[in-house]
């Protein structure tokens, strides 16, 4: 009787759990709901009950299903606000501070995902950045094996100078824009993740019914995702016992800030480098490196700074066995001040503690960047670092995005459709790299995937092909892995209602996360103003239509020309051409513009067949624009082979 009474109650504790009215976590304070359009509105109540929703005028009702889901549309809006929204059943919601405007998903990996407070001049940025009427939206990161009906957690923030620096800096930069010029509410949604691919941003139904990746979604197994992580750990600690003998999780940290600890026989790492790239793939967790630097008896006591560059995600820093600093960042630089008298003459140790919990590890960034500065004297200390794994992440955040496919469009998408929006912007890409010819197929899959599931048409989509950075120094000689995925993404044009922000002038050669983006937000918001608000004049950059032969010169034409075509040169030299004969042996190449034209042509080749133009990794001294000062988007009009038409997206 005693047990049948306790089944009781948590039956019926489980039934008032459900009985209250309840909403996605996407309807909040301060949400931008989309203008001009019908406006799905759902959550969750007690099987049967009736749910009324109340805005601007407006009664809608509607009644839970068995399954306790309910939905119901509002009637299309013009912009305005802010409303209020009250949905009334056993219990009232009240939701304030709603706007309707223009709604944007944002996306992709960490180059969307990098903050303003991050960005070129962004002091100045954040301290105008007070704009009421845009909204931002922050999904919280999350996997899951199977759809879910609502996101961990997110919540949307007014513009301020005090909130901007958190915002996706693309997304806001583009929402700036289009505040700027229509005048109304902008809600973004930013839901990203560094460092991954597009394939985890993809539905199962969407590979299942796709002729390149059915066979591969067939192999998947059904996950339970805290088996998948433990199995994931045993795997990466005998990786990680191959380089560290004697490795244990966790490994007690024995004073490795000291002094007096001896590192000898630890392996090394070579430093900026992420360790994903250096044998750790897969390893999210803790790991120390050590620096042995020699200070003079002249430096010895005085103060001084040690700049580590970024570190992905969080540090603490010591000298001597003191600690100097500390960071929980993924994005930022690190420079920490060493005081008076910590610095002796001989060998001190600089020792780092980074914790990265997800996607990349290690410290990163340009080598000029790790260095120990001394009354004006810079020491590298770019190199070979000792490392020691102690500890590996734990529980089923163990399994990464990247580690099956659908993880994140089941945890981080699937909750927020049918979510009105206008459309979406997307910047990623360098995870896919690898396979950029399965590209060609991969990312329109996924954007016809997310159009199909919102069922509202095909929605804007406008994406940023990857700037430069020299990746690998790949090229037209070596093959390009970059350069391909550049092509790949120019071929996603061929999709309605889709556009691309050209980027390879404002990339860093050493730096996969180039800190403008202002000006990718701002052609991103060319595109969109031009072709959803009407906005009139030219909104990107060259693109090349095809090609003639004229004895030893090849005649390239261009669309999007604008106002002309220019080179940012003083002495008008363009910069990025090459030709081949049928030989297939690129040169180097001189170009000059005629009209709407560019005419190519170099001495070693006197029967040219092919040009290319930026078909390199870091194409950064590409120097063809129009008068408009959009770039030229790289391109080649041969289809020889590529360095990345074997290679195919498997799950391991």
């Amino acid at each position: 009787m005693k047990k049948l009474s306790l089944l009781s109650v948590c039956f019926f504790s489980v039934i008032s759990l459900y009985a209250d009215v309840r909403m996605p976590k996407l309807f909040a304070d301060h949400m931008v709901l989309q203008r001009n359009k019908p406006l799905p509105v759902w959550g969750w109540a007690a099987a049967g009950e009736k749910v009324t929703v109340l805005f601007n005028g407006q009664t809608k009702t509607a009644r839970a299903g068995k399954d306790g889901k309910w939905s119901l549309q509002l009637d299309a809006t013009p912009a305005g606000g802010p409303y209020t929204l009250t949905v009334k059943g056993k219990n009232t919601l009240t939701i304030n501070d709603v706007l309707v405007g223009e709604v944007w998903i944002c996306s992709g990996q960490s180059n969307m995902e990098w903050s303003v407070r991050n960005t070129t001049n962004a002091a100045e940025e954040m301290k105008t950045a007070d704009l009421p009427m845009i909204h931002h939206f922050m999904v919280a990161k999350d996997v899951s094996a199977q759809p879910l009906q609502d996101i961990k957690a997110g919540e949307w923030k007014v513009c301020t100078p005090e909130t901007v620096g958190d915002f996706t800096a693309v997304g806001f930069f583009f929402a700036r824009e289009l505040y700027n010029s229509l005048k109304i509410p902008v809600g973004l949604i930013h839901t990203s993740w560094g460092g991954t691919h597009s394939e985890t941003w993809t539905s199962r139904e969407a590979f299942e019914n796709s002729a390149e990746f059915k066979s591969m979604i067939a192999g998947m197994p059904n996950l339970n995702l805290d088996s998948a992580a433990a199995i994931k750990n045993r795997a990466i600690t005998k990786k990680i016992q191959a380089l560290q003998p004697g490795f244990a999780n966790p490994l007690k940290e024995d004073a490795f800030e000291t002094n007096g600890y001896n590192d000898a026989q630890w392996p090394t790492m070579e430093i900026p480098g992420l360790w994903e790239q250096q044998g750790l793939d897969g390893v999210d967790g803790t790991i120390w490196f050590r620096r042995h630097v020699e200070v003079t008896a002249a430096d010895a006591g005085k103060p001084a700074t040690v700049s580590l560059g970024a570190i992905d995600d969080n540090d603490i820093t010591y000298v001597n066995g003191i600690k100097v600093g500390a960071t929980n960042a993924w994005n930022e630089k690190r420079t920490y001040n060493i005081a008076a008298g910590i610095l002796k003459a001989g060998t001190n140790i600089i020792a780092v503690r980074i914790d990265d919990t997800g996607g990349g590890g290690g410290i990163y960034g340009d080598a000029s960047d790790i260095k120990l500065t001394i009354d004006g004297k810079v020491l590298s200390l770019a190199g070979k670092w000792p490392y020691q794994v102690t500890a590996l992440q734990q529980s089923g955040a163990g399994v990464g995005p990247n580690d099956y496919p659908t993880l994140l469009f089941n945890a981080m998408l699937k909750p927020l459709i049918p979510y009105a929006i206008e459309g979406a912007i997307w910047y990623q890409g360098e995870s896919n790299a690898g396979r950029a010819y399965q590209y060609r197929t991969a990312f329109p899959l996924m954007i016809t995937d997310w159009r199909k599931q919102w069922n509202s048409g095909d929605f804007p989509f406008y994406f940023v092909q990857l700037a430069s950075y020299n990746s690998a120094n790949g090229n037209s000689k070596n093959g390009s892995t970059w350069a391909e995925l550049r092509e790949a993404q120019t071929m996603t044009l061929s999709l309605p209602h889709t556009g691309m922000a050209v980027t390879t002038d404002i990339g860093e050669s050493n730096d996969i996360h180039p800190r403008n983006k202002k000006d990718v937000g701002k052609r991103l918001a060319a595109i969109a103003l031009h072709d959803v608000y009407g906005a009139q004049g030219e909104y990107m950059g060259p693109m090349y239509q095809g090609m003639e032969v004229q004895g030893n010169k090849i005649i390239a034409s261009f669309t999007h020309t604008g106002g002309g075509l220019m080179a940012k040169d003083k002495y008008g030299y363009i910069k990025g051409f090459e030709i081949a004969g049928a030989d297939q042996q690129f040169h180097y190449a001189k170009a000059m513009i005629q009209g709407d034209k560019v005419v190519v042509f170099a001495d070693a080749v006197t029967s040219p067949v092919a040009v290319r133009f930026g078909w390199t990794d870091d194409a950064g001294e590409d120097n063809l624009f129009n008068k408009e000062g959009f770039p030229a988007s790289p391109f080649r009009s041969d289809t020889w082979k590529g360095i990345t038409e074997q290679n195919k997206f498997i799950i391991n």
